[in-house]
């Protein structure tokens, strides 16, 4: 996930404020007790602070990862802070819940808070598409095109949504074979930048599941989501919403993060990248259950991460 926004990051307090700033370079140093410590002085000023607990967990928890005789406690520690963060702020902005759950002191949610999207794109908006694209390689536009090509090649669509369209980076790929686009997407700073494209003929800020229940049924024959359900662990919801909404023969069009053969988990595993990977069986099983026939699940790289290769499904399906 992108950085989080810095917008909810002040205590109110300076010196309070300048203790996390002090913490960050003690950790950045490779000091992350040092920088836990700075911390703990720092909500001594402000003790409902829930952004300030929220970065005593993460110091703590690096700390933990580093193992030794107090990992444990550093561990526990850390549980502990994402537990007072999320006591402190219940709509979660900073993302306690999903920590909660990798450190395996929560289940796993099926979608991240949704302030906590919102807060970490709105802030990410601007450097979004450099991000992605230029440093990180995002192919999935590339992808989903590659796959219209070979399975939908000269099929003009009547009406097309973008589920979780960002800031438009799919528009070009879909603009030339639709008659009318729509997209949503949770965070509004995000919307904002896919409607200077001017390629959508409406936009909605908005949850993807939500956006379809509004819409009559059978109303769309074409549905996209590129790099979506890397934020979205069970998918049972969202195939559902989209099959309701599908006309007969609709295409439906993704991308998702692959579990790898040899990884440990489930049928969706929740990564330290803090996004949601898929077995290729689970969208098997919830593209069936929901009313898609499976025409191809291909096997891609996504993007990159850490330096490493993400490994993929790109998809199409029918509606029955």
């Amino acid at each position: 996930m992108p950085p989080l926004s810095t917008r909810r990051l002040s205590s109110g307090d300076l010196v309070a404020d300048r203790r996390l700033e002090m913490a960050r370079d003690y950790a950045a140093a490779g000091e992350p007790v040092a920088a836990a410590e700075l911390m703990e002085q720092a909500l001594e000023l402000v003790p409902d602070w829930a952004a300030g607990w929220f970065a005593l967990a993460e110091f703590r928890e690096t700390a933990a990862g580093r193992g030794g005789p107090e990992a444990d406690a550093a561990r526990e520690g850390a549980v502990a802070a994402y537990r007072e963060a999320l006591r402190l702020d219940a709509d979660d902005h900073c993302g306690a819940t999903l920590r909660l759950a990798r450190l395996g002191a929560a289940p796993a949610p099926d979608a991240p808070p949704p302030a906590h999207v919102r807060d970490l794109f709105d802030g990410y908006a601007d450097r979004y598409e450099a991000s992605l694209v230029a440093a990180l390689g995002y192919r999935g536009p590339e992808l989903i095109a590659a796959l219209l090509d070979a399975r939908a090649a000269g099929r003009r669509f009547a009406a097309a949504l973008d589920l979780g369209c960002g800031t438009g980076l799919m528009a070009p790929v879909i603009r030339p074979r639709v008659e009318r686009l729509d997209g949503v997407d949770l965070a509004p700073a995000m919307v904002a930048k896919a409607r200077a494209r001017g390629l959508y003929d409406g936009l909605e800020v908005g949850d993807v599941v939500a956006a379809m229940a509004a819409r009559t049924a059978a109303s769309l024959d074409l549905l996209v989501a590129g790099d979506v359900f890397c934020y979205l662990g069970d998918l049972t919801a969202v195939f559902v919403a989209a099959a309701r909404v599908a006309a007969p023969g609709a295409v439906f069009v993704f991308t998702a993060e692959a579990v790898g053969d040899d990884e440990p988990g489930g049928e969706v595993v929740l990564r330290d990248s803090l996004r949601w990977a898929h077995r290729r069986r689970h969208l098997e099983a919830v593209a069936a259950n929901a009313g898609f026939r499976i025409e191809t699940i291909e096997a891609a790289t996504l993007r990159r991460d850490r330096g490493c290769d993400v490994a993929g499904h790109v998809a199409l399906l029918t509606r029955t």
